[in-house]
């Protein structure tokens, strides 16, 4: 259960420091572009997004290599063991949409919970982010 853990901290860590360094990248991106503030707001939303996609990929190969290794559990149901369809679980994992046509079991079900929680504070923290750019650089009514 040590090693579990371990490898979960090391992932959120890994993600988190991830996201960090692009939102301080792209605010300094955003303050010294000159083009209009709706095309400083696309870069933005892009690079949140290329940011968030990044994270899911490094959940999905955690996936894949804990299902594929022995004693970490497994990924079942509609699932056949691709990197593919571990992206997909990520996808919907990471934005706790989770549709149910896969399910994780054994000490898999523990990165499933973080990973959601994990998701949810990134996203959010991405949202306050775009909120704070789009004050600054939309004009005032």
């Amino acid at each position: 259960m040590i090693n579990v853990t371990v490898i979960n901290a090391l992932v959120v860590a890994v993600v988190v420091l991830i996201h960090n360094e692009v939102l301080i990248r792209l605010s300094g991106v955003l303050g010294r572009m000159r083009q209009s503030h709706h095309f400083r707001l696309i870069v933005a939303v892009f690079g949140v997004l290329l940011a968030h996609t990044i994270q899911v990929w490094i959940f999905a190969a955690v996936y894949y290599f804990m299902h594929h290794a022995d004693g970490w559990g497994a990924l079942t149901g509609n699932f056949n063991g691709s990197l593919p369809d571990c992206v997909y679980f990520s996808f919907t994992t990471f934005t706790t949409l989770g549709y149910g046509d896969i399910e994780a079991i054994g000490h898999l079900r523990h990165l499933t919970g973080i990973e959601g929680l994990t998701g949810l504070v990134l996203i959010t923290w991405s949202a306050s982010f775009l909120f704070v750019e789009m004050q600054r650089y939309w004009p005032t009514r």
